[in-house]
């Protein structure tokens, strides 16, 4: 059996600060991976963020990790990951735990759960966009806003949205009749002020995954966790509240509150029983693995469209079609999201070339053998998909944005835009929903410019424009 390649690095910080730095470069993650890859192979080991981990990329790779098949792998944060969000977090238990959580969550994320929610985004995408033409728009902190209040409306993580929820749906209905009487009352702009220390503490919590593993004041890592304490505080009292009667609502925390309620009465199933914790852990969780995700991916696939102008016109088109067959009113429908099948290819493309989330952990439960070397029980394993994603064998020509790469189904696991196996993304619905009705809006009402050309990302496991993505808008 051959011996796994590769440098460890530096005693205790092993090669992290290579690993960081790359994160900033043109490249991200991908520099670290190819100057690695180039030099051992598709498989090498190192020493990141305060562990032994073995790197590797490939579709063969990519069939025995993800799957998880005999339970030979189970997912694996660093470990700021897991102080950070809690040990009862889906994207941290395995096993049956994990298959429960996942089913509980399952429902309010599925298409029929998602119809109760298409009005508001529907309204918010149009009230967002309305706001653009005649300035300098930073796509990238509008996106990001924007989902933070779709998802804090969706899951109430908000301090006091319950008092608030009645004038946002009756400012909705209004809406649906007269666009231009949609506007935040004194009431609802009282709620999002108020609704700062949350976001604040959100942006700490999100920023402090990839750092070192120090729990010192002033360090990413030590205000990332000081932020979930306080996060969990306010859920802390949101909770009680509920639980009590108060503010009742048809959300998602509702419905595990419910739950958990009725099987601790001794009216229900314990398999629906679910403590604090776990409500606390799962809501930061869907927050953190949902909102830079999406954030990400349509910041991305409005600079790549603007980089290609045919594609952009295609994309019209789709909607425009879409527009001018609709028989009642101007706001886009839930059928309607069923006939934009290059709108579909347009998302699988800007998250093949942007590859959003650059690489997958994995925890070996059991040895097992790859590409001739064997990976002991307990290792950190950690799948290359910038590679997979970038391989020309797959994708000719892997740096151009062609959507017409999806018109034929690819080989398995050649594309993990969404993951793939049991750990695939669990709010692929939702993202999809939100991107294809932001972009309906935006190519039948406007078209816009980008103020600067550069591909460099940030710093963080999301890869995201570094600039924030400044662009002018104006109204078509």
């Amino acid at each position: 059996m051959e011996q796994i390649p590769g440098s460890m690095g530096w005693p205790i910080v092993g090669e992290s600060f290579s690993f960081l730095s790359d994160f900033s470069s043109l490249s991200g993650i991908y520099n670290f991976m190819k100057k690695r890859q180039q030099r051992y192979g598709k498989v090498f080991k190192s020493s990141v963020l305060g562990r032994f981990t073995v790197f590797m990329t490939g579709r063969e790779a990519s069939k025995i990790l993800l799957p998880g098949k005999d339970g030979m792998v189970s997912l694996n944060l660093f470990y700021t990951g897991k102080q950070v969000l809690g040990p009862t977090s889906f994207l941290q238990t395995t096993g049956e735990m994990h298959q429960r959580l996942r089913r509980l969550i399952a429902e309010p994320l599925s298409l029929d759960g998602l119809k109760n929610y298409f009005q508001f985004i529907n309204m918010l995408a149009i009230q967002t966009l309305d706001q653009w033409p005649g300035r300098t728009v930073f796509f990238l902190e509008e996106a990001s806003t924007v989902e933070f209040w779709l998802f804090s409306q969706k899951n109430i993580i908000l301090p006091s949205l319950n008092a608030v929820s009645g004038k946002i749906n009756k400012s909705l209905n209004i809406a649906v009749h007269s666009q231009s009487e949609w506007k935040y009352d004194n009431e609802l702009r009282a709620h999002w002020r108020g609704a700062g220390k949350v976001w604040a503490n959100f942006k700490i919590i999100s920023s402090s995954f990839a750092s070192l593993p120090f729990k010192i004041p002033g360090i990413a890592f030590y205000r990332g966790i000081q932020a979930r304490d306080r996060m969990y505080a306010m859920l802390d009292s949101i909770i009680s509240k509920r639980r009590n009667g108060e503010g009742f609502q048809q959300d998602f925390l509702e419905s595990l509150i419910m739950k958990h309620s009725k099987a601790a009465d001794g009216g229900g199933d314990d398999e629906n029983k679910l403590t604090d914790t776990q409500l606390k852990d799962n809501i930061l969780t869907l927050l953190v693995a949902g909102h830079d995700t999406t954030t990400a991916a349509l910041t991305w696939l409005m600079k790549f469209l603007e980089e290609n102008p045919d594609v952009l016109e295609q994309l019209r088109e789709e909607h425009r079609q879409i527009q001018a067959n609709r028989k009642d009113g101007e706001y886009l429908t839930c059928s309607e999201l069923n006939k934009m099948p290059f709108t579909a290819k347009v998302i699988s493309e800007t998250l093949r070339r942007a590859t959003i989330l650059p690489w997958f952990s994995r925890k070996a439960a059991q040895d097992f053998e790859i590409d001739g070397y064997k990976i002991k029980k307990g290792w950190s394993v950690n799948l290359d998909v910038v590679s997979i994603h970038h391989d020309p064998e797959v994708f000719p020509d892997p740096q151009k944005f062609d959507p017409s790469r999806f018109d034929e189904p690819l080989k398995p696991f050649s594309f993990l835009g969404f993951g793939s196996g049991p750990r695939m993304c669990p709010g692929i619905n939702l993202a999809k929903l939100e991107i294809s009705i932001f972009i309906h809006y935006l190519a039948c009402r406007y078209r816009w410019s980008a103020l600067e050309k550069d591909d460099s990302v940030q710093p963080t496991l999301v890869r995201m424009p570094k600039n924030k993505y400044p662009i002018v808008v104006e109204s078509l």
